[in-house]
């Protein structure tokens, strides 16, 4: 496990041998194996690449529903890409390709070759590597791609020219099983979104698998960096909390205007459909508290910890979402080919709630800044994928800009990436 005190919080963690990894299944050390081989730049004997189909009844059924899409005016949607289980988005630094991570075992490759609008061409990437929920996903300006699994992290250098083959290079930044503690593994609050900050330091949230955590874990999950976001360099070394108070943050981002990081936290359940509220945070620096588990979201207190004192200096979110909406992928919006109201703010998909009376979300929202980098106005930009009798025709998750200023928004229940243009009229 990782030690640190609650005084020494921007200390960096120190990886203890409780953490050590236990026997490994002959599965798992194939996979560990073609790692190896990979990183070795050996061959590992797999010679197909599988693809995704981009036509047939599906495609054209995504389309229909995206005749029901509303966006403010000017703004168009298209379908983009047949991708399973799409979640976090990678759009590659030299335009060449992006890259999609998901909940289960496989990442894919977008390419759109011809500048087209839509993809060409969809395949698995890496697939002598074996994943465990590959949610994460994110560049290095020089053309790194990280991705974040639930336990365990990998680089990719030159993915974007490696990927045309079933065997890539690759490197380890976090070895299988030392990201978290294995006891903490779960089937829940695992995907984790990534960030390469203005620092070059690699940035991740660790989502804690409680609706609300015991009391007995709260020590044991703070020194492990469970509720919190983490930062290290880029080959997994100094290693510390930068925010914690958490509860399960799936999207973070930073202002480019002042480098501050912004995310999004997935707020407690079971205390009625319209409380607590989800969030939109921003830390303003290193080692703040957001409150968790002491208030439940916003500055609503949870059941459990009603009578116990809150940390002192808690930071409340920038914004107070619509309860149980579950803000997920967020991003600035960096581009200039969207009229200049959207410049500068910031862009997050709302994946709609599984437990509320009257279900919300399944849109994408917009969120003004202040001139003094404080949030402004939150309005829904699209929206659409909810029925009015309640039913998801889709689920966004993330959003990703590309290099000509149009908007990526993936959808894990359609197996879709979305595209959105502006044109002026």
């Amino acid at each position: 496990m990782f030690y640190v005190s609650r005084s020494s919080i921007l200390g960096s963690f120190a990886v203890a041998a409780l953490l050590c990894a236990s026997a490994i299944p002959a599965s798992a050390q194939s996979s560990e194996s073609n790692v190896e081989k990979l990183g070795e730049f050996k061959k590992t004997g797999v010679t197909e690449i599988p693809t995704v189909a981009q036509s047939g009844r599906k495609a054209d059924a995504i389309k229909a529903n995206l005749s029901k899409i509303k966006l403010p005016p000017g703004f168009k949607i298209s379908l983009y890409a047949l991708v399973p289980d799409a979640r976090h988005i990678a759009v590659g630094p030299q335009g060449v390709v992006t890259f999609i991570g998901t909940r289960k075992t496989k990442v894919y490759a977008v390419t759109d070759r011809g500048k087209a609008g839509y993809a060409e061409e969809v395949k698995e990437f890496a697939p002598s590597v074996k994943f465990t929920l590959p949610n994460g996903v994110c560049f290095s300006k020089d053309g790194v791609l990280y991705i974040v699994e639930q336990n365990r992290i990998l680089s990719f250098p030159a993915a974007e020219f490696f990927y045309e083959s079933p065997d890539v290079a690759v490197g380890v930044v976090v070895k299988q099983g030392e990201l978290i503690p294995k006891e903490e593994e779960s089937f829940n609050h695992t995907a984790r979104p990534c960030r390469i900050g203005p620092d070059n330091k690699l940035y991740t949230a660790i989502g804690q698998k409680f609706n609300v955590p015991p009391k007995e874990k709260l020590d044991a999950y703070f020194k492990a960096g469970l509720g919190s976001i983490i930062r290290m360099d880029q080959d997994g070394s100094n290693r510390m909390i930068y925010a914690h108070g958490i509860r399960n943050s799936v999207g973070l981002d930073f202002n480019p205007k002042n480098g501050q990081l912004w995310f999004t936290d997935n707020q407690v359940d079971g205390m009625g459909d319209n409380t607590p509220p989800g969030e939109l945070n921003r830390a303003t620096q290193a080692g703040q508290n957001f409150g968790f588990p002491y208030y439940g979201g916003g500055k609503v207190r949870t059941v459990e910890y009603k009578a116990d004192t809150p940390p002192a200096n808690v930071v409340y979110p920038e914004v107070e979402m619509d309860a149980h909406a579950a803000d997920l992928g967020m991003m600035f919006y960096s581009g200039k080919s969207f009229p200049a109201k959207y410049r500068g703010g910031i862009f997050s998909a709302q994946h709609g709630s599984w437990n509320r009376t009257e279900p919300v979300g399944a849109r994408v929202m917009f969120t003004s800044l202040k001139a003094d980098g404080s949030a402004d106005k939150t309005e829904v930009f699209a929206s659409g994928w909810l029925t009015p009798d309640g039913e998801y025709l889709g689920r966004p998750v993330d959003i990703a800009q590309l290099r000509d200023g149009s908007l990526l928004v993936s959808d894990d229940l359609a197996g879709a990436l979305y595209l959105i243009t502006y044109e002026d009229k």
